[in-house]
């Protein structure tokens, strides 16, 4: 793989492998977990820009960043009003973050329903006026999306000339419509029609879970890098192994996860999300039915680490 810096504005990132945004999974201790294991960038959950506007304190909550994380600091906020969206982008809650990434790829209902994540594919005009309103910020910005709304409305290519004009520093593409959520064929060719036309970087994401998955995106659609988004959630190490740094024990860094997570935000939270997090990393392996039973019955941390200890890992 051609593991190579991205020029995002005035920013310069470790490589041209990014952890894309996944809402409920990259937290802050995720975040730093992918980037020590290579990740060249990792992005908040996708943040309310209207929650932010009204100090919510679970908004809040999603924006940590760890005393550990080097890398540039990425928040994604999602929303359809370009007035919220601009004064999201200039509040004091989002000041340490050097870029934002505005989501208009989110397939879910409800975010649909209330015109915003890939609604916004509607609506080139309304699109415009969010990043341009953005960009009046100051700061840097990127735009994730998807290829369409399903195969009759496919708009690429249109899309990301727009985001271009409009003002992006660096634009994601995920190969998939709307329609399919997250299922059927990354489709290449339109990824690759979003970087014919546009002169700023551009991200492949979709269906990357090992190297060599982030090696066909690459070649498929000739885009400056791949964002991993499921793939990372199973198997962090995956960004060690795309950029061939070493990984480390698992079972360590899990620890290491389970007792951030713990120490930052509360045991309660630490250990209904490690339960989840573990589970995945069991994907695979031999008795996995079993360790998981056992650790979705787990009601403490302390229970987790005595669990850790005999995982698979």
């Amino acid at each position: 793989m051609n593991l190579k810096p991205i020029r995002i504005a005035n920013l310069t990132t470790e490589n041209n492998v990014f952890l894309a945004p996944l809402a409920g999974y990259t937290n802050a201790v995720f975040r730093e977990m992918c980037f020590n294991l290579g990740a060249g960038l990792t992005f908040t959950e996708m943040v309310s820009a209207k929650g932010l506007c009204y100090n919510s304190e679970k908004t809040q909550g999603l924006l940590y960043i760890t005393e550990g994380y080097s890398g540039v600091k990425a928040c994604q906020i999602f929303g359809a009003e370009p007035n919220y969206m601009r004064r999201a982008c200039e509040s004091g809650e989002l000041a340490p973050f050097d870029l934002i990434d505005i989501n208009m790829g989110c397939p879910v209902p409800k975010i649909y329903k209330n015109g915003e994540g890939s609604a916004l594919l509607n609506d080139f005009a309304l699109a415009f006026k969010i990043i341009s309103e953005c960009k009046k910020s100051g700061k840097a910005v990127s735009v994730k999306f998807r290829i369409g709304l399903d195969s009759s409305r496919i708009c690429a290519g249109e899309f990301a000339k727009m985001c271009e004009d409009a003002g992006a520093d660096m634009i994601c593409v995920h190969g998939r419509t709307r329609d399919k959520i997250y299922s059927g064929e990354v489709n290449f060719e339109e990824i690759a029609a979003a970087k014919r036309a546009v002169k700023i970087p551009v991200i492949a994401n979709g269906g990357v879970f090992c190297k060599a998955d982030a090696e066909k995106l690459l070649e498929k659609t000739g885009a400056d890098g791949v964002a991993v988004a499921r793939g990372a959630m199973y198997n962090p190490w995956i960004f060690a192994e795309i950029t061939e740094k070493p990984a480390g024990d698992k079972k360590s860094l899990a620890l290491w996860q389970l007792e951030q997570t713990e120490k930052l935000y509360g045991g309660r939270f630490a250990c209904v999300f490690m339960r989840k997090m573990l589970g995945f990393y069991l994907k695979g392996t031999r008795g996995a039915a079993g360790f998981k039973e056992r650790l979705f019955k787990a009601e403490s941390c302390a229970e987790l680490k005595d669990i850790l200890e005999e995982l698979p890992l």
